[in-house]
C-alpha cells in the first residue's frame, strides 16, 4: 500500500475536505457523463471495486439534482486516509491506550492519564447553534427524495434503497443516543422502510417505544462519523463520541428543525421524521452483502417531516453485494480498531480476522495464547458470548504463531492438527438476521475448529515437531543472497537470461 504524505495525516473535516484529499491524492474520479442510479451506477461501481479503482463522484445523476458519491472506502489506502494513519492497527492502538488504562503510579502516570481522560472528555459531541446542513430546508410538500440520486442496485430490488445514511434514535426510557446504519427503501417521496434488524439496537429503541419515536437521519458526514454509525458499540456508549475521539475533535451537532434530535452540523442532507409503533410495511427483497438477496419482511415505516441540507448538497452511497465490495473495509475497520476491545474481554487472544469472503459473521479465526487443555474451546464459546460476535457462525482456532490474515497458512494447520473426531464441535446459538441457511430464522448450528497443536492431556500420541530452518542459516543465507544471483538473472526461453526478481525468497 502507498504510504500517505504527512501533509495528509489529520483526519478530514466534512465530505467535501474528504473529497478534495481523495482528489489531491489520486483516489476519485469526476464522472461528468450522465449515468444512472437505476442499476447502471452499479454496475460501474462493482466494476471499479474489483479492480481496486477509485472513488466516483457521478456528477450528473440521471433523474436527480445532486452529484453522487461512491466508493470512498473501497480500499485498504482510502481506509487508512479517513482515519488519517499508515495502519488500521494503529488506529486499534489508540483505542487500546484507553482501554488499557491503570491506576496511576507516580506523577508521569498522573499526567498521562489527565491526558487520556481529557481526550476522552473531549470526544463528546458539541451543540451548536447553526450548521451547514440546515443551509436549505425543505418541509411539508416541499420534502421530496426524487431530489436525491438513490440507488436501485441489482435487478431484484423492488425499489431504490438509502445505503450509506447514520441513523439517530433515542432510547425511550434513558434518553441515550443510538446511530445506526441501516438501508432503507424508497416508498414515496416522503416515506422510506427502516430496517432494524432483530439484534440491532436501533430496533430495540422502536420496540421500546409506545407510540412515536422521533428519528433523524445524516446523509455525507466525514469519513470518520460515517463509519462510526456501522461500529458495533454497546448501546450505552454514544457513536459520536467515538467519532469525536478517534477524529481528534468533537462531532458538532444541532438540533433538528421538526423533530428533538440532534444531528451532525456538518452533514450534507439530513432527513427529519418519525416512526410509530405497529406501522410496519413488507420491505425488500435486497441484494444484500451476503451476495444473495434478503426476503420481504414487516419493517416500520418512516414517515419525514423536513429534508435539510447544504446548498449544491452531495448524497453518499455504497453498494452492498458478493464480496468483495465497498463494505468490505469498513468492516476491515472494525475488525482491526476493536480488537483491543476482544482481547479486554478474551486476553489470551493474540488476533482474530474475519474474513471478507464469509461476509464477516460466517467464519472468525482466532489466534491464542494457549495455556491448558481445551483452551481452544474456551475460546470459542466466549467468541459465541462476545457482542455482535456472537453471530459467528464458524469459529477456527489456531496457536499464537499462526498469521490469521494467512488463509493458506490457516488452511495447513486445519489440515495437520485437526482430527475432526476430537477438535470439531457443533453447537447452536443466535444467527444473523441475513442469515438464510439455518432452518430457523435468528438462530441455527454453529461449528468451532481447533487447529492448535495438542498435548498428551488432550488425548494425542506424542505430538511431532515441526519443521523449521535454523535463525543461524537464515541469517547467513539473508547476508550472502546477492552471492546467489538468484535475484538477478534466470533462464530465459531458448537459452537466453531474463531480467526477473524475486522478493519471497529473501527473508
Amino acid at each position: 500500500m502507498r504510504s500517505l504524505d504527512s501533509t495528509y495525516m489529520a483526519p478530514a473535516a466534512g465530505l467535501r475536505e474528504w473529497i478534495a484529499l481523495l482528489e489531491r491524492e489520486g483516489e476519485l474520479v469526476r464522472i461528468s457523463a450522465e449515468a444512472d442510479p437505476d442499476l447502471e451506477i452499479t454496475e460501474i461501481t462493482d466494476r471499479t471495486v474489483r479492480a481496486g479503482g477509485p472513488a466516483l463522484l457521478f456528477e450528473r445523476a440521471k433523474g436527480a439534482r445532486h452529484p453522487l458519491l461512491i466508493n470512498q472506502f473501497g480500499t485498504e489506502r482510502r481506509m487508512c486516509m479517513a482515519f488519517g494513519v499508515e495502519r488500521l492497527d494503529d488506529v486499534a492502538a489508540r483505542l487500546s491506550d484507553v482501554l488499557e488504562m491503570q491506576p496511576p503510579q507516580g506523577i508521569a502516570d498522573k499526567i498521562r492519564g489527565l491526558k487520556k481522560l481529557k481526550s476522552i472528555a473531549d470526544s463528546r459531541p458539541k451543540r451548536v447553534g447553526r450548521g451547514a446542513c440546515q443551509e436549505v430546508v425543505l418541509t411539508g410538500d416541499e420534502v421530496d427524495l426524487d431530489l436525491l440520486p438513490i440507488q436501485r442496485c441489482w435487478p431484484g430490488d423492488p425499489a431504490p434503497f438509502i445505503t450509506l445514511p447514520a441513523v439517530i434514535t433515542h432510547d425511550p426510557r434513558t434518553g441515550t443516543r443510538n446511530v445506526g446504519m441501516y438501508r432503507m427503501q424508497k416508498v414515496d417521496r416522503r416515506t422510506t422502510l427502516m430496517h432494524w434488524q432483530i439484534h440491532k439496537d436501533g430496533r430495540a429503541d422502536y420496540l421500546m417505544t409506545d407510540g412515536r419515536l422521533e428519528v433523524a437521519v445524516a446523509l455525507g458526514l466525514d469519513p470518520i462519523t460515517a463509519y462510526s454509525a456501522s461500529a458495533p458499540l454497546p448501546k450505552h456508549i454514544d457513536e459520536f463520541m467515538l467519532a469525536g475521539f478517534l477524529k481528534g475533535s468533537p462531532v458538532e451537532v444541532v438540533k433538528g428543525k421538526t423533530v428533538d434530535v440532534e444531528v451532525p452540523a456538518n452533514a450534507e442532507i439530513v432527513l427529519e421524521g418519525y416512526v410509530e409503533r405497529d406501522d410496519l410495511a413488507p420491505e425488500g427483497p435486497f441484494g444484500d452483502h451476503t451476495g444473495f438477496y434478503t426476503g420481504v419482511e414487516p419493517f416500520p415505516v418512516f414517515h419525514l417531516t423536513a429534508m435539510t441540507m447544504r446548498r449544491d448538497a452531495i448524497y453518499p452511497s455504497i453498494v452492498v453485494g458478493k464480496p468483495p465490495q465497498e463494505d468490505a473495509w469498513l468492516g476491515k475497520a472494525t475488525e482491526r480498531i476493536f480488537l483491543p476491545a476482544v482481547r479486554m474481554t478474551v486476553p489470551e487472544i493474540v488476533d482474530y480476522d474475519l474474513p471478507v469472503s464469509g461476509v464477516f459473521h460466517n467464519c472468525a479465526i482466532v489466534s491464542i495464547r494457549k495455556a491448558f487443555p481445551g483452551h481452544a474451546k474456551k475460546v470459542m464459546h466466549a467468541i459465541w458470548g462476545l457482542g455482535m460476535l456472537s453471530l459467528t457462525k464458524s469459529v477456527v482456532v489456531v496457536d499464537e504463531h499462526v498469521n490469521v490474515h494467512d488463509y493458506a497458512e490457516v488452511f495447513f494447520y486445519v489440515g495437520a492438527n485437526v482430527d475432526p473426531k476430537r477438535d470439531v464441535i457443533l453447537s447452536e446459538g443466535p444467527l444473523d438476521h441475513l442469515d438464510h441457511a439455518p432452518t430457523l430464522q435468528f438462530q441455527g448450528g454453529k461449528i468451532g475448529i481447533d487447529a492448535t497443536a495438542k498435548g498428551p492431556l488432550e488425548g494425542t500420541r506424542p505430538w511431532p515437531e515441526e519443521i523449521s530452518m535454523s535463525a543461524e542459516i537464515k541469517e547467513r543465507v539473508d547476508r550472502r543472497w546477492d552471492e546467489y544471483g538468484i535475484a538477478d538473472s534466470t533462464p530465459g526461453r531458448g537459452g537466453g537470461r531474463r531480467r526477473r526478481t524475486f522478493r519471497l525468497l529473501r527473508r
